[in-house]
């Protein structure tokens, strides 16, 4: 049975609900000091995928900075069949999805925080007909996210449902929101106030779908504006990213790349607010904010880093574009930023650190290896883990410092956790709690 744990002082979504729009700046600032601040008998919480700031940053406790198989493993719990999804963690529980190899089953799985001691193991879906994914890609992928006593599972175009935490019960489900994901499905749900919000970016539709988190009844559907039916290849079409939420001037936007373009939209009606064009596509990595510029990737074809400044209206491609890169750019990391530098790690293993304020490349770094996961950050470290089980910890600045290098038995595709002093890694087989 799952056990009850204390309530959290705060939900991350409360400053955007049913709050006057003039106070969520302020709201907002108050409720990621409540969570830095909770006392040592409150174990802070990693909703989403990555974490509670949607960047990597680490929250809660100093995380180790060596370890082996033989050293400050916590726990080590094997998860059956096969996923990418990050851990998400809330309370005492910690939660991925899993998928038979052949797409039939999809699961839900539950852990004891303390322990690893697995508490639900939840059959959500069975499909009769799965779509061929790409190799290197699951039918688990996309990353829950998590609140108090409720958990969200998405499988993009497979399903999506809502379970309780405490008894593992399926709450409510939809199966009947679809796109030809081609290679798979892998952005993340996010919640926003009384919304869930999912991203559909197919070969065939791209569209943005906000379901009532209560009921699962859609509150609204947009399509994307830019008509991609001209592209001469569906692949051309599709997309992966997860979307942020951001504040403007005290109005909250929903951040989401996808081929060809970059949206903002008004999260609570789907209204599309501006846009910038790019020649992109099939976009994995998930953008950022900070010094008031949004960071992103416009994917694949033509990789690229793009900075825009907020506050803009309608297509802002020729006016609100601060900087661009063009080398050193990752495919399916997602950026990183501690201070002033910008990280930026490719798939086959270098580093780039970019000035966030004018895009200026100040060091790079051969790590080697290949990734897929996104770095983890404090304000000290950087962590880079590799698909064949290796961490290199770098000091964060303006040197490419290393600082310890690590090896588990496993490679990691999905991007850790990283709360209250502990690393929660997922592994081929395996979800470990690192943590000295």
């Amino acid at each position: 049975m799952a056990r009850d744990f204390p309530k959290s002082r705060f939900s991350q979504n409360d400053f955007l609900a049913n709050k006057p729009m003039k106070n969520r700046s302020l709201l907002c600032i108050l409720a990621v000091t409540t969570l830095l601040l909770a006392g040592p008998g409150e174990a802070s919480n990693w909703p989403q995928f990555r974490g509670p700031a949607t960047d990597g940053s680490a929250v809660g406790g100093n995380l180790p900075l060596q370890w082996s198989e033989q050293e400050n493993i916590r726990w080590k719990t094997r998860i059956h069949d096969s996923g990418h999804s990050s851990p998400v963690v809330w309370g005492e529980q910690v939660w991925v999805t899993t998928a038979t190899e052949d797409g039939s089953r999809l699961f839900a799985v539950g852990c004891d925080r303390a322990t690893g001691r697995i508490i639900h193991d939840v059959e959500v879906f069975k499909v009769d007909k799965p779509e061929s994914i790409n190799s290197l890609n699951t039918y688990a992928t996309p990353t829950p996210v998590i609140e108090q006593d409720r958990i969200y599972v998405h499988f993009g175009t497979y399903g999506t449902a809502c379970l309780d935490t405490r008894s593992g019960q399926k709450l409510w489900e939809r199966t009947d929101l679809h796109c030809m994901h081609m290679q798979g499905p892998a952005s993340s749900p996010i919640l926003f106030g009384d919304l869930l919000i999912l991203d559909f970016a197919g070969g065939d539709v791209q569209f943005i779908a906000a379901l009532d988190k209560a009921t699962g009844k859609t509150a609204w559907q947009r399509n994307r504006s830019l008509d991609l039916s001209h592209l001469s290849t569906p692949l051309m079409r599709k997309g992966h990213c997860t979307p942020i939420l951001i504040d403007v001037a005290g109005r909250p936007q929903l951040f989401s790349p996808a081929s060809h373009a970059a949206y903002a939209y008004d999260p609570s009606t789907g209204e599309e607010l501006w846009k910038v064009l790019h020649a992109g596509d099939s976009v994995v990595s998930r953008p950022l904010l900070g010094h008031g510029l949004l960071f992103f990737s416009t994917g694949f074809s033509q990789s690229e880093i793009w900075a825009v400044r907020l506050g803009g209206q309608g297509d802002v491609t020729g006016s609100h574009v601060a900087w661009k890169v063009t080398e050193g750019v990752p495919r399916k990391t997602s950026p990183a930023l501690v201070g002033s530098c910008l990280y930026l790690l490719t798939d086959d293993g270098n580093m780039t650190c970019v000035d966030a304020a004018t895009g200026k490349i100040e060091w790079q770094q051969r790590l080697g290896g290949q990734f897929a996961a996104s770095p983890v950050t404090t304000p000290e470290r950087v962590y880079c883990f590799d698909q064949r089980g290796k961490t290199t910890v770098l000091a964060a600045g303006a040197s490419a410092k290393p600082l310890a290098v690590n090896q588990l038995d496993e490679g990691c595709f999905a991007s850790p956790a990283a709360v209250d002093g502990s690393l929660f890694l997922r592994g081929k087989n395996h979800l470990y709690r690192i943590g000295n």
